[in-house]
């Protein structure tokens, strides 16, 4: 496998829910042979955000904002980001949680690096969401995975209850 991409050559798919979000999206790492980094080619549209306000409560991500400009949502701030900037999205709970936003007339692009470790726990603040992986972190391919769930969160439950 050769260890080199170049950005034009990567594949993208598109992407896209509702009127806010959509976005064209290509692996890397699989391409050139990555093993515990993941890393991929994201271009969101004018307007638009790719995916939805989240944070990562075991792997952490980092942006390079290629070209474009927007707003990075981290925790309960904004700030204005450019061609050029590094962003670190680092784990933790809501106030790690993040989302770029292209709020510009043109398209933003930017790389995405995050560890790959195979157990996370994703959390959504704006939906109360919750998602659960085992054997397979965000990002890797689904089939590795031993367990995964998605849905809402909901009232505590005892440790006994139902048993």
């Amino acid at each position: 496998m050769r260890p080199i991409i170049n950005l034009d050559e990567v594949v993208l798919e598109h992407h896209r829910h509702g009127e806010r979000f959509e976005a064209h999206d290509g692996a890397i790492a699989s391409a050139i042979g990555g093993r515990l980094l993941g890393y991929s080619l994201t271009v969101v549209p004018a307007g638009k955000r790719a995916w939805p306000f989240h944070c990562h409560h075991v792997n952490e991500e980092m942006f390079v904002i290629l070209a474009g400009h927007g707003v990075v949502r981290v925790g309960e701030l904004e700030y204005p980001i450019r061609a050029g900037d590094v962003i670190a999205a680092p784990p933790g709970g809501r106030d790690t949680a993040h989302q770029i936003v292209n709020t510009s007339d043109a398209e933003l692009r930017y790389l995405n690096v995050s560890t790959m470790i195979a157990a996370e726990v994703v959390e959504y603040p704006d939906s109360s969401k919750v998602a659960v992986y085992v054997g397979g972190a965000p990002g890797g391919d689904p089939a590795n995975r031993t367990f995964s769930h998605r849905g809402r969160l909901g009232p505590a439950v005892d440790y006994w209850d139902g048993e």
